[in-house]
């Protein structure tokens, strides 16, 4: 039986119309199939599409032209209530900056996407905090995130990615604010993750950070100019 894709694009155009300017194509027609349980990483120089495509990868904008298939569902043409829905239920994100709620603390930082979906019941509260085990954050379940350190913050948005059991993970520079120290220990709990069969998108200017993925998609110009195998097929 063949394994059907977690993502799946075909066309996905991303147009940009500047009145009396030139149209400006920040993706240019763009194929891709990521299977169940890949890490994939996406580099690019600034103004390649790499950040169009995870953008819309995420749902957070809508292609000008082509398909996206996420677990199989066309969500190319969806309105943004949908696409709020299609966010909350099937992705989880993991930023740069963390995003993380200041006046919150741990637990509830991790339970936010839970709250928005009316899902924060005493079973979910119980998942949050194995979430912060998980992730090494049990004994700062009642910390806010001023009083930790920025690999801990990160620890934080982690947990809170997988806290609505996503179909996909997508993670924009989940390093890049962080020591190379830290950074590793962050690293390390992406690859745990991918390990137990998460599918992973990320987007990355790192080249060390780029090879502990399966592939590596180089963009340029919106399109993808070549794609990296990292390991033996």
């Amino acid at each position: 039986m063949s394994v059907e894709p977690v993502i799946s694009i075909r066309g996905l155009k991303k147009v940009y119309h500047l009145g009396g300017e030139a149209d400006v194509y920040a993706l240019a027609g763009v194929d891709l199939d990521v299977m169940p349980g890949e890490h994939l990483a996406i580099m690019g120089s600034s103004g390649s599409g790499k950040s169009t495509l995870l953008n819309l990868l995420g749902c957070l904008d809508r292609p000008s032209e082509g398909a996206y298939f996420l677990g199989g569902d066309d969500v190319s043409l969806l309105d943004d209530d949908a696409l709020s829905h299609v966010r909350g239920q099937r992705l989880g994100f993991i930023f740069q900056s963390y995003n993380l709620i200041p006046q919150l603390t741990v637990l509830e930082n991790i339970e936010v996407p839970l709250f928005y979906q009316n899902k924060d019941t005493p079973e979910a509260i119980a998942r949050c905090k194995e979430l912060a085990k998980l992730v090494g954050l049990d004994g700062r379940l009642n910390h806010r995130p001023k009083q930790l350190s920025g690999g801990q913050q990160q620890r934080v948005a982690i947990a809170r990615a997988l806290v609505n059991d996503p179909l996909l993970i997508l993670a924009d520079e989940p390093t890049g604010n962080l020591d190379s120290s830290t950074e590793e220990d962050v690293l390390a709990l992406i690859d745990q993750l991918n390990d137990e069969g998460r599918t992973i998108v990320m987007v990355t200017h790192d080249e060390h950070v780029a090879a502990r993925a399966d592939r590596i998609i180089h963009m340029k110009d919106g399109l993808i100019q070549r794609i990296e195998l990292t390991k033996p097929a």
